[in-house]
């Protein structure tokens, strides 16, 4: 089945048209000019603030006039990952979906549901003649998966909104009134390459085939960390005189690393060790990362790499870099308050790079996980940039919008309650707020699996409830006060 025939077919076709063009974050000249030409084809007042943001106006239907104005908003960019093995340029080709059952994915690809499901229905909202709405001002920003740029710096007094609707939550069940704040920790550590030690062999290693995600939503799964798991394999190099050519880990921030490449030169009698470590940790990993694959392979002879001594700095110091949950919620059970997500690691040319992201719904917990991070690195004698710092969101719990929708879902789901709750990952919210004063907002979307890794799908019928639920809050918006 193709995706451009699902329902509702407003929304898949948006959906499917925005994958035809390149929106890497950074890079969303082409993903503005298709919003900018598709405001202007409607016939609806568009403009581009300075930063990219597009803002789409739409009058209200007959009868809503006396409406509160709505701002319904999500962003642009995607999340551009892929499987090693898979051939594609997320610069030059549209993303190949597929339909799997009650589930569209990509080939090999993340999908970009995150945040394009959103952007799609706000389009089919833009779009539509039958939908009873109030005034829409429709937010498309930019660079949200890498720094909230868009956010950061949209035009103050371009919006009048009183009611923000992001469509940004990945469960159909969930209503987000809050989210954490991140900042991100990068490291530089410069070497100088020497001589490879006698009797020393060059190896390649592989460490991949594990699930990967959102490095804040899904921080409390224990999901494998490729980084952590090839420094687990390089430990104690020096009882190996093993020296490390180079490493490329991970790929993005905001996402939890699924491959790392690993080349070093090591003395053959490793190799015993090698295997019984590989397999003691895909042992602890048969449940939540079974694909887990780690392999030794023999490679071209290497002439230089880094000195047994940096060697040993370097993995001593990422052994001792915090990953994971650093502390949960107490005010929320079960939500993750602080977390930081070990993301990159590069070793080339002299050169040893990492990158890393913490979060925290508070402030204090953001620093505090951040400091922590940035410790072992302190102590081996890097350069350290903690830049990219944005805020969290504070529940409202009060909030006259998330009333309705509680009121609502239940109307129209069998009673059933929604999830009210906070979010550990980045929404905008909380810096859209700064820069519109006073906005009731709340956050909810279709259920979306496995965001910012090539495993991310999207669920075919919650779509359709996810639509059912936004035209019905359209049409119950309350009047101005």
């Amino acid at each position: 089945m193709n995706v451009r025939d699902l329902e509702p077919k407003s929304v898949w076709n948006n959906f499917a048209d925005l994958n035809e063009v390149p929106r890497p974050s950074k890079k969303e000249e082409r993903i503005i000019k298709f919003m900018q030409e598709f405001g202007a084809l409607l016939g609806l007042e568009t403009y581009t603030d300075a930063c990219g943001n597009v803002i789409i106006k739409k009058p209200a239907t007959a009868g809503m006039e006396g409406k509160q104005t709505v701002i319904l908003q999500s962003h642009l960019d995607m999340v551009h990952q892929k499987n090693a093995d898979t051939d594609f340029d997320f610069d030059t080709q549209g993303i190949e979906m597929y339909v799997d059952g009650d589930w569209v994915r990509a080939k090999g690809t993340t999908l970009g549901s995150d945040n394009g499901m959103g952007v799609a229905a706000i389009m089919a909202v833009l779009q539509s003649t039958d939908i009873p709405h109030p005034s829409i001002e429709a937010l498309f920003t930019i660079d949200e998966e890498t720094g909230m740029t868009g956010a950061m710096q949209l035009e103050m007094g371009i919006l009048k909104g009183t009611i923000l609707l992001n469509l940004d939550t990945e469960d159909d069940d969930e209503f987000s009134i809050g989210c954490a704040g991140g900042i991100d920790t990068n490291t530089r550590y410069d070497y100088t390459e020497t001589e490879i030690v006698n009797d020393s062999q060059t190896y390649n290693i592989i460490v991949n085939g594990l699930n990967g995600g959102h490095s804040g939503v899904q921080i409390n799964e224990e999901l494998g960390n490729a980084n952590k798991i090839m420094n687990r394999l390089m430990y104690d190099c020096e009882v190996f005189n093993l020296q490390i050519v180079s490493v490329n880990g991970g790929s993005l921030r905001n996402a939890i690393p699924r491959e790392s490449f690993a080349t070093i030169a090591v003395n053959p009698a490793y190799l015993d060790e090698f295997n019984t470590r590989a397999n003691d940790i895909k042992a602890e990993f048969t449940i939540q990362d079974s694909n887990l694959n780690i392999q030794i392979e023999a490679t071209t002879q290497a002439n230089k790499a880094m000195s047994l001594e940096d060697t040993k700095k370097v993995t001593t110091t990422i052994y001792g870099v915090h990953n994971g949950v650093f502390r949960y919620s107490r005010a929320i059970p079960g939500l993750v308050e602080t977390s930081s997500s070990f993301a990159r690691v590069i070793i080339k040319d002299g050169s040893f790079i990492t990158q890393s992201l913490q979060r925290s719904s508070l402030e204090s917990g953001k620093y505090d996980v951040a400091y922590t991070v940035a410790a072992p690195f302190r102590l081996m004698g890097c350069t350290i940039d903690q830049g990219g710092s944005y805020p969290g969101w504070a529940p409202n719990p009060t909030s006259a919008i998330l009333d309705i929708l509680v009121a609502k879902y239940k109307e129209l789901f069998n009673n059933e309650e929604p999830k009210v709750m906070a979010i550990h990952a980045g929404l905008e919210c909380g810096l859209l707020g700064e820069r519109v004063p006073g906005l009731d907002m709340i956050s909810f979307g279709p259920t979306i699996k496995g965001a910012h890794s090539p495993d991310e799908r999207c669920g075919i019928k919650s779509t359709a409830k996810f639509w059912k639920f936004l035209t019905v809050i359209l049409a119950n918006i309350p009047s101005k006060v």
